[in-house]
């Protein structure tokens, strides 16, 4: 079993309700904290570990931004992204990743947002509480922005490239989602999250 598998939340799906199947990957010290809305069906993955869908450019992003090649984290040949790789790059920069959702119900048989029930919030403030050290969150996406916007009862949900104040101490920055269906390339996107990494002080 994966060290990033919620083995009791895979149990307790249904086929109605999907309980969210891995951990919290939060590193010591993390400074940034990405929250996307829920992840792919399982039958998606390439990896178990956060964007696993192959066809989701979020580790191409990630590559491009921080060794100049968006093919950085990607296995060609098995058409899989290289997690050790992954987990040792995000522990080095102290970036953390999880999701604004516990449970959802799909209302079909895709992986858009647009067709997740949130059955169950998760719990922003207690994940908070386990990183101290967290100034920004980051969500990709509008589903995922909605969703922590309506859990931590904001007054305003940022528009995409820009933040607004979460906590006292700590920003909620907006950026595109990294799914090909998001109608912008991935050279802008990459210079749209390559702003707030500038703005983090990561690179």
């Amino acid at each position: 079993m994966s060290p990033f598998l919620n083995s009791d939340n895979i149990l307790r799906s249904t086929s109605s309700i999907e309980y969210h199947p891995l951990l919290p990957f939060l590193p010591e010290s993390t400074k940034i904290l990405f929250l996307g809305s829920f992840p792919p069906q399982r039958k998606r993955w390439c990896m178990d570990f956060f964007y696993p869908n192959f066809t989701n450019d979020h580790w191409r992003i990630m590559g491009q931004i921080f060794f100049d090649d968006k093919n950085h984290f990607v296995e060609a040949t098995t058409k899989k992204f290289n997690l050790d790789l992954i987990v040792g790059f995000l522990k080095e920069k102290c970036i953390g990743y999880y999701d604004t959702a516990e449970a959802v119900k799909r209302l079909k048989d895709n992986a858009s947002d647009k067709f997740l029930e949130v059955v169950e919030y998760t719990d922003i403030n207690a994940l908070l509480e386990k990183i101290p050290d967290c100034r920004i969150v980051v969500t990709t996406g509008e589903k995922a922005t909605e969703n922590i916007v309506k859990q931590m009862s904001l007054s305003e949900m940022p528009t995409v490239g820009n933040y607004v104040q979460l906590k006292e101490t700590i920003i909620l920055y907006r950026l595109p989602s990294s799914s090909r269906a998001y109608p912008l390339s991935l050279e802008k996107k990459a210079e749209a999250y390559r702003k707030m990494f500038e703005m983090a002080g990561i690179i």
